[in-house]
């Protein structure tokens, strides 16, 4: 993706994103401890509230207006949809980055795995029995779709 600067402020990685039109990256604390503002800078997440708009260049970053590109939902997002893991949704698209990087470390989690690895995420509305089932959810699908790629 090319990102451009549009202020001579060096803002945030998430002010950049909003500048761009991409809004699923959320500043809420300010100081990288919610995971609201999740971003994959070069597949790994960093909270975009605190990683400088400037240190991106050249860098392939995703959010998770980039997960569904070709027109169909990850197996992610369609784990958070079916379980049901969002109230509000302002937390859920660091949860389902956050998934995606879980997943592709380790296709087959345990709770505890799950647990830790999202332990940097916090939602508000208190939705984890339903997160942790999509994340389960989630490795299921991928199983599958890597069981039969045809779909």
């Amino acid at each position: 993706m090319d990102l451009r600067l549009v202020e001579d402020i060096t803002p945030n990685l998430v002010e950049l994103l909003h500048d761009q039109g991409l809004f699923g990256a959320r500043e809420s604390c300010g100081q990288g401890l919610c995971g609201c503002c999740t971003v994959l800078v070069d597949d790994v997440a960093v909270s975009g509230c605190l990683y400088l708009a400037v240190a991106v260049d050249g860098k392939k970053i995703s959010t998770v207006e980039h997960l569904d590109s070709s027109g169909t939902l990850s197996a992610v997002q369609q784990a958070f949809i079916e379980a049901g893991a969002f109230q509000c949704g302002f937390c859920t698209p660091g949860f389902v980055l956050m998934t995606h990087q879980l997943l592709a470390h380790n296709a087959d989690p345990s709770e505890d795995d799950i647990r830790h690895y999202l332990s940097g995420n916090l939602c508000r509305c208190a939705a984890y029995p339903e997160i942790i089932e999509a994340v389960r959810l989630a490795a299921r699908l991928q199983k599958q779709n890597r069981a039969n790629p045809s779909g």
